[in-house]
């Protein structure tokens, strides 16, 4: 009589001691549904559009409220986040409202839930952002959520609602607009991906 084969055991999920494992000088990982996940390596597009856009929102946002600009917020790049034990985030862009968090977090992971997120989109791991990423945003309640994509050249803002993500704004090359939670700045998207030829665009 042939033997019935056993189910496969499952791994445990990865853990934040997994994570610390790895030499730091190497460790740009991520923990998504359980899973260790090797972030992909920034392009030259990847990171001109994360530095850009990052100099773009931290400048009048990243001080606090009524100092040359609407000020406000924390801005960081390449932060680690933790929404749960087993889901841990390295976001390209994230940001934490003042009046919610007057201090700048100082733990690691952070284990403050941002009120803003961006990611920009590698080839090797889109799946990652607009999928595993995306969901796990919307179910720990994440208020603002942008996908830069330097392969389309575009700019998708996401505002949280409890039957899921709302589209709240897609932008392409040749646009400005005021997206929010940061409407107090025009971006021009072709600065974004390009050198934009008209002059920098205004506050206010």
């Amino acid at each position: 009589m042939a033997r019935m084969a056993s189910p496969a055991r499952k791994s445990k999920p990865a853990t934040i001691e997994d994570l610390l494992a790895i030499p730091e000088e190497e460790r740009r990982h991520e923990i998504i549904d359980g899973e260790l996940v090797q972030k992909a390596q920034p392009s030259f597009t990847h990171g001109r559009g994360q530095a850009r856009l990052g100099a773009r929102i931290s400048d009048p946002y990243d001080r606090p409220s009524g100092r040359r600009g609407p000020g406000g917020w924390w801005i960081v790049v390449d932060v680690e986040i933790e929404l749960a034990p087993n889901e841990i985030y390295r976001p390209d862009l994230v940001g934490w409202r003042r009046d919610r968090v007057p201090e700048p977090p100082k733990e690691w992971p952070v284990r403050i839930r941002p009120d803003w997120v961006c990611e920009v989109l590698s080839p090797n791991n889109r799946s990652n952002d607009r999928v595993r990423k995306y969901r796990k945003y919307h179910r720990y309640a994440l208020p603002h959520y942008w996908l830069l994509d330097p392969i389309d050249e575009t700019l998708t803002v996401f505002r949280w609602t409890e039957p899921g993500y709302l589209v709240a704004l897609i932008a392409e090359r040749g646009e400005r607009v005021r997206a929010e939670p940061f409407e107090a700045v025009e971006l021009d998207i072709d600065e974004l991906f390009g050198d934009a030829d008209e002059d920098e665009p205004t506050e206010g």
